[in-house]
């Protein structure tokens, strides 16, 4: 054993045992290690295997990489951390890094946002994208940190909303009597079954299986995705191909957390959620045939396209449009969403 030689500060004249320096700068380093590390909370509404997932494992990952290890983000899945609207409220005060939540539990936060979930405007994944990824979409993350006080930095694009019921096979608004039908908790989408001559059941998300399984209610409505993640086909037998509202997730962050962070962290945050964005849209046309095939050949479930198109549906949903302009800012705010979508304005 070679004999261990005292170790002198250049510039001083002090000699300290090595084994005392090593162990003193191993501290220090694991001190700046604690100091620049970060873990982050995600609220996710949905199981683990939906989009909501997807996007936010996909932004945990690739934020982790960016940032060399600097920002790590754990999920919580399944509304452990509260209903997505709390999660909203969380964030706003900060406390809650970050959620990822249906679009309709923003709205009642920043009306404005309501543009997006008017029944039959967004009908494509392609409609979507087109909305969140333009100027629209850039307007809904500037009114929502001033309305709300959190920020949009990206989206899981998950679907049609389709309807699921345990009762029988629904392909008018007609067959919809007798049917309880839960909702969210969503102005917008409890006028659109009100236009359809039923009065629907406002649930909490964490409710919704539950109340399906027990009877309280008949059916719900979600992407194909949502239903196979959330085991819908349980509890429901039939399925009508519609699209009265297409379902996405805005990924938010608390606005006081972002603006804390460097400027070049906030960079990798913005860089990782559109990658992740872009990833979701990927994830859903290469997954939801799939999962609509399964839910049909290995679950049983039946599947009904709507009479004539969906023409009844559309003509008395879009009826009420107008009862919502004042909270979306305006008509112009709609006719807007559809030219850019390459449509007619509202009548």
């Amino acid at each position: 054993m070679h004999n261990q030689a005292p170790y002198t500060h250049p510039k001083s004249s002090r000699v300290l045992p090595r084994g005392l320096v090593t162990g003193l700068s191993l501290a220090l380093l694991s001190a700046g290690t604690t100091v620049q590390a970060a873990t982050w909370k995600m609220a996710l509404g949905d199981a683990a295997g939906g989009t909501q997932y997807e996007l936010g494992s996909t932004f945990a990952t690739l934020i982790e990489e960016k940032s060399g290890g600097e920002i790590n983000v754990d999920l919580f899945p399944n509304g452990q951390l509260g209903s997505e609207q709390d999660t909203v409220n969380n964030a706003s005060m900060g406390l809650l890094d970050l959620s990822v939540l249906a679009i309709n539990n923003i709205t009642p936060f920043s009306p404005t946002v309501g543009v997006m979930t008017l029944p039959y405007v967004i009908q494509s994944p392609e409609d979507a994208r087109t909305l969140t990824q333009g100027a629209i979409g850039q307007e809904m993350v500037e009114n929502t940190i001033r309305d709300a006080g959190v920020r949009i930095l990206g989206w899981a694009y998950s679907g049609c909303r389709r309807l699921t019921n345990s009762s029988h096979p629904v392909a008018t608004p007609d067959d919809l009597d007798g049917l309880v039908i839960r909702v969210p908790k969503n102005e917008i989408m409890i006028a659109a079954y009100q236009s359809w001559g039923i009065n629907p059941n406002p649930l909490a998300w964490s409710e919704t299986f539950t109340a399906l399984q027990q009877g309280v209610v008949d059916g719900q409505d979600n992407p194909y995705i949502t239903i196979d993640a959330m085991k819908f086909y349980e509890v429901q037998d039939h399925v009508t191909d519609s699209c009265y509202v297409f379902s996405m997730e805005p990924l938010i962050i608390s606005e006081g957390k972002f603006q804390s962070l460097p400027e070049e962290q906030q960079q990798w945050v913005l860089a990782a959620a559109q990658e992740a964005t872009d990833h979701s849209y990927d994830y859903l046309l290469a997954q939801e045939d799939a999962i609509k095939t399964r839910l049909v050949e290995e679950h049983g479930m039946e599947i009904t396209e709507p009479a004539d198109g969906e023409q009844a549906w559309i003509e008395q949903a879009t009826a009420i449009w107008p009862d919502f302009y004042d909270s979306i800012g305006g008509k112009q705010k709609l006719d807007a969403a559809l030219a850019a979508l390459g449509r007619e304005p509202a009548p």
